[in-house]
């Protein structure tokens, strides 16, 4: 961990370097976190990784890693070389899947680890599409006690979820939020979305916020904005 004090994780959500790089030029690390997905980091590789990192940047590496035990420990300690903040894992991959990744990030200055429970775009009708028959809410419960259970630090969750989540969890089990839009914003592919006062004052730890700041005309004044609406609850 580092001494970033920021709250708000910039989703990196574009298909290359150069587009990427420019808005990480205008960006700096005190003022936010930075998430490199799946997308930009096929397309780019771990050497952007290691880049944002070398600048000072805390990075979520958010590849939400689900496979045999083994393989997701080893690719969890291939993460954790590149010097990333936090990465995740799915908790669908279940407890011994894990706990092999817990044990593989043992070390003191391991990254935070945490677990997708159920992701924001899922409804109801998607989850009993593939036979599961228990609502988004009850399945985020079972997976985040599943995570905590493993060791992991935390989960991401929606923020509708936060509330209920920090009822059932201490403070120290970080929740991290996607689905962030400011008032204004329309939905789109987040079925379940808040706003960054109303998820924080839910109990979420870290924002996950892409189009808002990213496709905004000045996105350090929307970062700082958002920054100073949250910074005293």
């Amino acid at each position: 961990m580092t001494g970033n004090e920021s709250r708000v994780i910039v989703a990196l959500d574009f298909p290359d370097r150069r587009t990427t790089m420019q808005l990480v030029d205008r960006l700096r690390p005190e003022l936010c976190r930075l998430k490199v997905g799946k997308e930009l980091f096929t397309r780019c590789g771990p050497e952007l990784v290691t880049q944002l990192v070398n600048r000072g940047f805390d990075v979520f590496l958010d590849l939400k890693y689900h496979d045999i035990p083994n393989t997701v420990a080893r690719a969890c300690q291939a993460a954790a070389d590149l010097g990333v903040w936090m990465l995740n894992v799915h908790a669908l991959g279940g407890p011994r899947m894990l706990a092999a990744a817990r044990e593989a990030l043992s070390g003191r200055d391991a990254p935070c680890l945490i677990a997708v429970t159920i992701l924001t775009s899922s409804n109801a009708a998607d989850l009993a599409a593939v036979g599961i028959h228990r609502s988004p809410r009850e399945m985020v419960l079972k997976l985040a006690a599943l995570s905590q259970q493993a060791g992991l630090d935390g989960v991401v969750c929606s923020a509708q979820e936060a509330a209920m989540l920090r009822q059932q969890h201490s403070d120290g089990f970080v929740l991290v939020t996607p689905g962030i839009r400011s008032v204004h914003a329309g939905l789109d592919d987040q079925s379940r979305v808040m706003t960054p006062a109303d998820a924080i004052t839910q109990g979420s730890n870290y924002l996950v916020i892409g189009r808002p700041i990213t496709a905004a005309e000045d996105p350090v004044q929307i970062l700082t904005t958002i920054n100073s609406e949250i910074s005293e609850l």
